[in-house]
This record gives structure tokens, sequence and C-alpha cells, in this order.
């Protein structure tokens, strides 16, 4: 019998570095120094004498922004799934950002809303860690590139070379400076604007199929100098969400997050047609209607910078899991495989687990002249989780079709988010498969329903009472 999918993901939640990693290649490649690219060369440490960093950016440019780093001006929030991984891997990653100015917070100091009304919350056992996406992989960059066997070379990837079937080595510059690196193993990290497809189709291989889901997220981000210091505040993150008809301005969600320079990142977003102000009245205007005073009171202080803003058309991801004429020893990773709509934070701690799932193939299921067919197993159920809790929701909001089993996946998800904004243990459940330390199947089970069904006809009950 097939291993459920919360058995899967468990397992992979919990990974750990292999105590005794069989060496497996001479040399590996990793397409793209980007945080999955960087935790993907972490595993690949353990298992080749030499790892090699394909990246056109320069990673050697300390704290400072890196050109390619996505939505890098925008809020970034480290789940516990990820920060979890991170500690197990980059042993005292967390005490390292928490030097820096990084805030690591509990659920106690975060205050969600759910149309407005306030999620009910006990102290709960995990963190959540604030800080620029530039220091989280800052932090990750230095310490994966200190290991003795991981090198740079800067540059860009412009295709494959194989034998026998399999992948043995990757062609990088250009023109006539191109060179070839010779590679055992080889791991695209090229993100949502990956090639490999292209090369994939050129060189006579299956592409895997790519499915797309429209998000149509417009969001802004704007940075205020601090007005109080987070030590002197009762909570130090707001993260506020609404179901449409959306009634703050058309806003489907908001959020404050601390900076580690003793600042503020705040955002507002909206879908479709609907644009979030981009001025900083506007911002102050609708920050006085936003649930929490936070967002008021930050929005008081002077604004660093230019406001930023975002827009993404769609979710994204390809399924390797069918593919059979494929290059043994190639996988993909983080964006280049699935990207989902940010406003749900995922993309840092979906690479660290696509992490996990290389290391697991490697340690345990590698063949060499076959195609990883095992990561790509567990890959589906990672990217699944993710696609659950962020694409299933703008499918959702969009009424776009699906299947009954989605259909009753979603209601019952939905009860039982909708019953945690009252109930502690219904809210601490959801609050871990949104911090992708469990899957959402486990909001399907019976047991979570019938409470859920309970708490919510209690609060239908008091409030036509009220």
């Amino acid at each position: 019998m097939d291993e459920s999918a919360v058995a899967t993901f468990d397992r992979l939640a919990g990974l750990a570095p292999p105590e005794n990693a069989p060496v497996l290649f001479e040399t590996a490649c990793v397409l793209g120094g980007s945080i999955a690219g960087l935790l993907a060369a972490r595993v690949l440490a353990d298992h080749a004498r030499r790892v090699v960093v394909l990246e056109r950016d320069a990673l050697d440019a300390g704290d400072q922004p890196r050109p390619g780093i996505p939505q890098e001006r925008h809020v970034h929030t480290l789940l516990p799934g990820g920060q979890d991984w991170l500690d197990r891997w980059l042993p005292g990653f967390t005490k390292e950002m928490e030097s820096k100015g990084a805030v690591v917070a509990g659920s106690a100091h975060i205050v969600s809303y759910w149309d407005g009304v306030p999620v009910v919350r006990d102290r709960g056992d995990h963190s959540l860690l604030f800080a620029t996406r530039t220091a989280v992989e800052s932090v990750i960059r230095d310490r994966v590139l200190a290991l003795p066997n991981v090198e740079v070379i800067r540059s860009a990837a412009i295709g494959l070379r194989y034998s026998g079937g399999r992948v043995s080595g990757v062609r990088y510059g250009s023109g006539a400076a191109a060179n070839t690196l010779a590679a055992d193993f080889v791991v695209d990290a090229m993100g949502r604007g990956t090639r490999m497809p292209d090369w994939l189709r050129h060189d006579g291989y299956e592409v895997p199929g790519l499915d797309r889901l429209p998000s149509r997220v417009n969001y802004v981000t704007a940075r205020f100098d601090q007005v109080r210091r987070v030590a002197d505040l009762p909570y130090v993150g707001v993260m506020a969400r609404w179901r449409p008809p959306y009634p703050v301005d058309g806003l489907g969600g908001a959020a404050i997050t601390p900076t580690e320079h003793g600042g503020w990142l705040m955002m507002l977003g909206a879908y479709d047609e609907t644009r979030p102000s981009d001025t900083l009245e506007g911002l102050r205007a609708v920050s006085a209607k936003l649930p929490s005073p936070l967002f008021g009171e930050v929005s008081s202080g002077a604004l660093v910078g230019d406001i930023a803003t975002f827009r993404l058309a769609d979710n994204r991801r390809r399924d390797f899991t069918g593919v059979r004429k494929f290059p043994a020893g190639l996988v993909s990773v983080g964006d280049a495989v699935a990207s989902f709509n940010p406003v749900y934070g995922q993309g840092m701690s979906s690479a660290a687990f696509h992490a996990s799932c290389l290391s697991e193939y490697l340690t345990a299921n590698y063949d060499p002249g076959a195609l990883a067919a095992p990561f790509f197993r567990a890959q589906r159920v990672v990217v699944d989780a993710a696609w659950m809790m962020s694409a299933d929701a703008d499918a959702a909001r969009l009424r776009l079709p699906a299947t009954k089993e989605a259909t009753e996946r979603r209601h019952a998800i939905s009860q039982v988010m909708r019953g945690g904004a009252a109930d502690t243990v219904l809210s601490r459940t959801v609050d871990h498969v949104i911090w992708m330390l469990k899957h959402p199947d486990t909001l399907t089970d019976p047991a979570l329903a019938a409470r859920a069904a309970e708490v919510n006809s209690r609060t239908a009950k008091l409030s036509r009472a009220g």
C-alpha cells in the first residue's frame, strides 16, 4: 500500500543530515544560487566530492541584495517548517539570524484576523522568523559556501550534455567563451523562468506538464522607520485576511512584520483588478480602517525608500511524476518546479522540503541508471501540500471547476479554518498546516471536522443571539 501523503510529509519535515552519507558523485552542479539552489548544494555536499553552483549574480556581496532575489523588497516570513529544517542542516541558523537583528516570535506574539475577527491562539510551540529576504539568503549563502567542497562559478548555464541516457555535464558562458563542466548530477534551481524545459525539448527528452492556475494577486509593500521598539509592543506581527466581498477597500489581506534593521514592513494585498494604494497618503488612510491599531502606528512613521508594487498572474507547477523519457541524474527544485501565490509565504520553506526530498533520494533510493522517480514522487507530496493552501484557495475564490474530491476537501479545510477563529485546538492545527509543519490532509480528519462543526454552530448561535 502506498504511504499516505500525511506520513510522507511528516517524514520529510523531520529529516536530518544523514550520519553515513554515501559519496555518489565526483562533481555535482546546481544551476542557480537562490535559496532553493543553496539548500540543494548543502544536501549535495554530503554526497559529492565537489559541488559547483552556477550563478549569474555575484554571490560575494555580503548582505547586499542579489539582483535576482524574488520580491526582495516585499514581506518575507520564514515559516516554522523551513526554520526547523535550517536549524538541523545549518546548526545555529536561527541564533545567527537573531544576532543580525532578525525577530523570532511565537504565535502568542502574532495577531491574526479572519474577516476582521481576531483568531484565538495559545502560546504554541513554534516560532516565525521575520527578516528581509536579503538577510535570510545571505546567512544561508555564507554557511553553504563555507563548506569545503562547495564552490561558485559566476556564469549562466546554457545547456546540458548527456552520455548513456544521463546528464554528463553543463554548458555555461556564451559564444566563443562557452565552457562545459563535467557533472555526475545536476539540480535545476533556475527559478520560475527556468530554461530547462526548452533544453529538454531541444535535446529530444520529455518535458513535464505545466499546470497554471490564476492568482491575479496585486500587492504593495512599504518600509517604515521604527516608531516604537519591538520589545515595547505586546505583539510583533499582524496578519489579516478577508473573504469576498472584501469590505476594507477591496483588500484580501494585510500584514505588518518587523525587519532586522529596526523598521517595519507593511503589506496590502488585493486580487483581480483591484490595486491597493501605492501612495503614502493612501496607505495611511487605509491603515485607519484595518483591525489592528499597529497599522496606523507603523504607517505614521517615516517612509524608507519607495513603495514597492508586485503582481503575480498565476500559480505554476510542473509534474515530473509522469515523465518517462527523461535523463537520469537531473532534478529540479524550488520555483523551477512550483511557484505559488506569495501571500502565503511558502516559498522558502518549500525549498527546504525539496532539499529533504533530495537528501532522502540520494541516501536511500539513488539509482545512477534511472530517472529520479522516487525523488519526483516525494517532491509531488510537498508541492501538493503548498498547492492545496495557496492555489486551491485561489481556485475557490475564482469559483473554478473542481473535482468532487477537491470540493469536499476545500469545504472541510474551510470549516476547520473558520472554527479556528474561536477554538485553540483548531487554530493550532491550522497554524501547523499553514506553517508547513503538517500536510493539509491533516485538516480533513473526521474528529477535527466534528469539532469544527460544533464550534461553528455555537459561534453562529451566539452571533444570532447578539
